[in-house]
């Protein structure tokens, strides 16, 4: 089965229920960095808040101040709304497309860790780069969850769609593919947010298992440029025309 590791969104989408579900990994390997966040967000430290979530207004804060453990909850893959996932437009995919995402993507939270796209999550804010109290996400989360990741991944065919800033929290220790997208012949950086979440709502559409499945994959604006294969990595660049 193919596995694809994905990015969060600094934009969430509200409201979901209080019905939680075990999330990817070992259940307290990430309670010290839960509690630290809850710590600060109910703290009433407006100033720490506003660092955390990097606000520069108190007011804009206000709908991420909630209790971590008792607010509404909502699948990772529904929760975020930044451009990846505008893209993937999962509201207009049906359950089977949705329960493919929720089952084989694994999306790196600034907070949660890595996480299955159908793990439940409240509606948080940490601001990309941020530390949480002392505590360094990319590094805390390297350090606990990288060898569950190895043996979680074992067995699976990997495509990488994470923003380069992710890696911090996970290094690939197997065969994987990843992609490049092109226009006039320069990389694209906040179009690339956008191409992945295209991939990824066609890989969910068409039920892609394989990379050689989705190798075979025809994307409507993009067009293989070409294959480059470096130690353990194969890149495939797009051409987006």
């Amino acid at each position: 089965m193919i596995k694809i590791l994905f990015s969060p969104a600094e934009g969430k989408n509200s409201g979901g229920d209080r019905v939680s579900n075990e999330l990817f990994g070992a259940q307290n390997a990430r309670d010290e960095i839960l509690q630290e966040y809850n710590k600060i967000v109910l703290s009433g430290d407006e100033d720490n808040i506003k660092e955390l979530f990097g606000f520069k207004k108190i007011r804009d804060c206000q709908p991420y101040i909630n209790d971590l453990f008792s607010c509404d909850l909502l699948p990772a893959i529904e929760r975020y709304n930044g451009v990846a996932y505008e893209y993937l437009d999962i509201k207009s995919l049906d359950l089977k497309e949705i329960e493919y995402l929720k089952q084989n993507t694994i999306i790196f939270s600034n907070l949660y860790g890595p996480i299955l796209g159908g793990d439940k999550i409240a509606n948080y804010k940490v601001k990309q780069g941020n530390n949480i109290a002392e505590i360094s996400p990319d590094k805390f989360y390297k350090d606990r969850f990288s060898y569950q990741l190895d043996l979680y991944l074992n067995n699976c065919e990997l495509l990488d769609l994470r923003a380069g800033y992710y890696d911090k929290f996970y290094k690939i220790n197997k065969s994987y593919t990843t992609l490049k997208f092109l226009k006039d012949g320069k990389s694209v950086s906040h179009w690339a947010k956008a191409y992945r979440g295209l991939v990824l709502r066609e890989i969910a559409k068409n039920n892609i298992t394989s990379i050689k499945e989705f190798m075979s994959l025809e994307m409507e604006t993009l067009q293989v440029k070409e294959i480059k294969v470096i130690k353990n990595k194969t890149e495939i660049v797009y051409n987006i025309v």
